[in-house]
């Protein structure tokens, strides 16, 4: 296993697209530790800010409070990323395969536009979880992303197929503009949920102020949640199998969407 260390808090930004397994494994070192990084308009060496332990690997450990540091695990396709600390914006963007795991928070973006892999947040994440980039009209095309705690706003964003499950609260415009995939709110959401959603499933274990353009059809058992709650289980998230209120909309689009709002046992 690679392992790198932060040397110092950084008050800069630093953006280090090299720290993926695609780019690390098979290397050496000494060309580890040469490895180019942008802090701020300044390209420097990996080493400059890294204490780096072992030769390239498809095993990475990041270690340290990675906040600042931008791009971790960009575009990567296999391997295994753990940040034992927080990570910083655009962690995992345009993911294709491999695992990232995060022992402590993540900022913005995380999984933006990802393709596939799986991305578990153990603490809260920032806003556009999943989502398309500004211009882009498609966000998250595959892949899972598992957040312990909260996360922001416009989680989700015009994404069209994979998975993004939320432990805790999720603020406004979860699953705006949403062409397809599923959302699991287990905390439920604030306001505009499902915002202009055109395809795609929204599940919420707590109830939600649904904007009036989403019409309530009928109370049912849907067995694809089975297949979820299996799926989610080794992950330690709990999703009831049971009785649901299905709403479809966004009608203003018009859309086929649909939001299921569980009903728990009298």
């Amino acid at each position: 296993m690679l392992t790198l260390t932060l040397k110092s808090a950084l008050t800069v930004p630093l953006e280090a697209e090299v720290l993926s397994p695609d780019v690390l494994a098979g290397l050496a070192h000494s060309a580890i530790r040469a490895l180019p990084v942008m802090l701020g308009k300044r390209q420097q060496r990996l080493e400059d800010h890294f204490d780096i332990e072992g030769d390239g690997s498809e095993e990475i450990e990041l270690r340290g409070d990675l906040s600042k540091v931008k791009w971790i695990g960009r575009g990567m396709r296999r391997g295994r990323i753990r940040v034992v600390g927080h990570a910083g914006m655009h962690l995992g963007a345009y993911m294709q395969g491999g695992v990232i795991e995060v022992t402590g928070n993540a900022s913005d973006w995380v999984g933006g536009e990802m393709r596939g892999g799986r991305i578990h947040i153990r603490g809260h994440a920032g806003q556009q979880l999943g989502a398309a980039y500004r211009g882009s009209t498609t966000g998250m095309t595959g892949g899972t992303i598992l957040v312990e705690g909260s996360a922001g706003i416009e989680i989700g964003m015009r994404m069209k197929r994979g998975l993004i499950a939320i432990r805790g609260p999720v603020r406004d415009f979860a699953g705006l503009q949403m062409k397809g995939g599923t959302i699991v709110l287990m905390s439920g959401a604030e306001l505009r949920t499902g915002a202009w959603m055109q395809r795609g499933t929204i599940i919420s274990l707590q109830p939600l102020h649904l904007m009036p353009t989403f019409t309530p059809t009928c109370v049912y058992q849907p067995t694809f949640v089975a297949l979820y709650a299996k799926y989610l289980a080794p992950f330690g998230f709990t999703l009831p199998v049971g009785r649901y209120q299905r709403h479809m909309g966004d009608a203003s689009v018009p859309g086929k969407g649909e939001i299921l709002i569980w009903e728990p046992s009298a």
